[in-house]
């Protein structure tokens, strides 16, 4: 039962972090975060994302709040699977 909820947690954190990547790629493009995708997305990252961007100002007209919020992500990763192997 430990080994499923690791696996499961383990993979929605894989996806959130894809869908963070997925945010990121669409504003490279113009319109394309105005799109049904690009809203979907901003609804699911952008409320996560925010924390980061209130902490992290913005250098040069980039933010770095995504790279933070991945990384983040991936240690809070980290941490459930050495708990599941503790288990």
């Amino acid at each position: 039962m430990i080994g499923f909820l690791v696996w499961a947690i383990n993979n929605l954190i894989s996806l959130y972090i894809l869908l963070i990547v997925i945010w990121c790629l669409l504003s490279w493009f113009p319109g394309a975060s105005q799109s049904a995708l690009g809203d979907f997305l901003n609804r699911l990252v952008y409320p996560y994302l925010s924390v980061f961007e209130r902490i992290i100002p913005p250098l040069g007209g980039v933010s770095f709040s995504p790279v933070v919020a991945v990384f983040v992500l991936w240690l809070v990763q980290r941490g459930v699977q050495m708990l599941g192997t503790i288990l």
